[in-house]
């Protein structure tokens, strides 16, 4: 695969697994990035969102736990929740079945800013996918479903 064939889209075989990963990888970087380029300076990190819409989607949970289910390092995970426990977007308190563990719980900021990010990055897509055809919102609709399956298998 050439650097021609990442500018306007790869276009190899299906049997070239290596090719369309690395198409597929700069393809979503780039989007990630562009993403990442519209919040402000000092705004909440791509693992904190991660953790405030995990915790905002399926409750409460340990740092151990969180730390697995993002597979991240604990000692990241620890950074982050700080981070986000510093301003007031999860709550830490003793797990009331066995007080040396922790339990995160979103708060009402962090449910704010989540809302908030969400917003500006559905926003962001909204706007780029409106100068789509139908039948290319189609296509990338009926590719979700892949998509969710390739991120559960990393």
């Amino acid at each position: 695969m050439d650097e021609e064939d990442t500018d306007r889209g790869y276009r190899g075989a299906p049997e070239d697994t290596a090719g369309l990963a690395t198409a597929l990888r700069l393809a979503v970087a780039r989007i990630t990035r562009r993403l990442r380029q519209a919040h402000a300076v000092g705004d909440v990190s791509l693992s904190g969102v991660s953790v405030l819409a995990r915790l905002n989607a399926a409750g409460p949970d340990s740092p151990g736990t969180l730390a697995e289910l993002e597979r991240v390092r604990p000692q990241a995970m620890a950074a982050t929740l700080a981070a986000l426990e510093q301003r007031g977007m999860v709550h830490r308190a003793p797990d009331a079945a066995d007080g040396r563990r922790a339990i995160v719980s979103i708060t009402d900021e962090g449910r704010s800013v989540l809302a908030e990010r969400r917003s500006e990055s559905v926003g962001r897509l909204t706007r780029a996918l409106d100068e789509f055809t139908p039948d290319e919102r189609r296509l990338l609709l009926d590719t979700l479903p892949l998509l969710d399956r390739l991120a559960e298998r990393l």
